[in-house]
């Protein structure tokens, strides 16, 4: 459990924040809990001594950015960090000698990208030996390599296609540049969109993570958060989106069966388990999703003067009308924050990161 206590932050700050409260009052002890995790090497490992992960490093970072904590982070050394990370085939490994999978590349380009940090490798990436040059070198190649013959995105290419890494694909794709323009260049988006459609489940509503495979409310997220960036790269520039998947199914199931009925509160997997801080968080995530509405602005630049992607936040939210409100049976009470779609934090924490790093330096 000791590796997971970045999750546990991120969690319990993210979720709370999803649902309006205000965090911010945690941000000292929080840079205090986290500050023995940083390695001076770069990047968090889950507790004091433990090796630099490139998802620990993620879970603490959105952490931190909820409640205004980012100052602690060396940025300068987790550059470095994920120089060593960075692989000659475009991947990211984990850790060092870790697993070279997807959530590698997710995490490593949300970090590089929130935090402005140079594209350019450390002189001493390992990469480099095999003339890559660039964090984005054979990045877009590599993610595309992991679909497979079902559509879905594998961990690796020649994996099993999952729920989380389809996630994780489309929303690295969309951090290096607009959704209609990465997503459609290195993944077959019919395939993709076959397989997305497929996992949502009847009659329940809710998503499966893998096919032939149980509803879980997490899944509202990896697989409810696919929506808005597959639809945008479908729509192409012109912006137009269409419903592809059912909303309602999704709120109803959430809504229903995920909930813990009585004062203990929180989300859960399926009726008959206990929720969790993790179940709880990725099912608001869903909520979020299937309740609000999210646009691409296509005409915004997608690089900084700086080199910086911005990409990923040009984004905005509109929330549901009254009549979607009536359709779907909820009330005010019912709604969650907007979040964003390729961050998964709310929408005012990724524009107030943006502006604390936009023209920070080493």
């Amino acid at each position: 459990m000791d590796a997971s206590r970045p999750w546990m932050f991120y969690w319990t700050m993210g979720g709370l924040s999803f649902l309006g409260k205000d965090v911010t009052s945690r941000k000292q002890d929080l840079m205090e809990t986290v500050r023995p995790l940083q390695n001076p090497t770069g990047g968090f490992g889950g507790g004091h001594g433990q090796y630099s992960h490139a998802a620990g490093t993620y879970a603490t970072l959105l952490a931190l950015a909820t409640v205004g904590g980012l100052e602690v982070v060396d940025r300068k050394a987790m550059w470095h960090f994920f120089g060593q990370v960075k692989q000659s085939d475009g991947g990211f490994r984990m850790a060092l000698g870790a697993e070279e999978d997807i959530r590698g590349a997710y995490c490593a380009m949300t970090a590089i990208t929130l935090l402005n940090l140079p594209l350019e490798l450390p002189p001493d990436a390992p990469a480099r030996e095999a003339g890559l040059t660039t964090f984005l070198d054979g990045l877009g190649e590599w993610v595309g390599r992991c679909q497979t013959y079902e559509g879905g995105i594998a961990g690796a290419p020649t994996n099993e296609a999952h729920g989380a890494y389809a996630f994780c694909a489309l929303a690295c794709l969309s951090i290096i540049d607009a959704p209609h323009k990465s997503i459609p260049k290195y993944l077959n988006v019919e395939s993709l969109l076959r397989w997305l459609t497929g996992i949502q489940t009847h009659p329940e509503g809710g998503f499966a993570g893998r096919t032939n495979k149980l509803v879980d409310a997490c899944y509202s997220h990896w697989v409810g958060g696919c929506w808005a960036l597959i639809e945008q790269a479908i729509a192409g520039s012109n912006g137009q989106t269409s419903n592809l998947w059912n909303r309602e199914a999704l709120i109803r199931y959430l809504l229903c069966c995920g909930q813990q009925q009585g004062k203990k509160g929180g989300m859960r997997d399926k009726p008959s388990t206990r929720p969790d801080a993790y179940h709880t968080l990725y099912s608001l995530a869903g909520l979020s999703a299937a309740m609000n509405h999210y646009h691409y602005d296509s005409s915004a630049p997608t690089t900084e003067e700086s080199g910086r992607l911005t990409a990923g936040f040009n984004w905005t939210a509109e929330l549901p009308s009254k009549e979607e409100m009536q359709a779907w049976k909820v009330n005010k009470q019912d709604l969650v924050v907007p979040v964003h779609p390729v961050f998964v934090m709310t929408m005012d924490v990724v524009e107030k990161t943006r502006l604390q790093f936009q023209k920070a330096g080493f």
